[in-house]
């Protein structure tokens, strides 16, 4: 398995279109493994505390709309 330096080094390399390529393959697999991070993180409730404090200021009428 090659090491981040060779990984680097690889990129480093790429002609303008396939780092333009790699760029939207990095893209998507860096969203899917948040995504899939987030769901594990929602799944486990490690986020229960953060939503219930999210509704309490909406239902106290302190969260300001975006």
């Amino acid at each position: 398995m090659p090491n981040v330096k060779s990984i680097e080094k690889a990129v480093e390399s790429l002609r303008p279109f396939e780092l333009a390529e790699f760029r939207r393959w990095f893209s998507e697999f860096d969203g899917a493994a948040w995504d899939r991070q987030i769901e594990q993180d929602a799944a486990s409730g490690k986020l229960d505390v953060l939503a219930s404090e999210a509704l309490a200021d909406y239902n106290s009428g302190s969260a300001q709309e975006l």
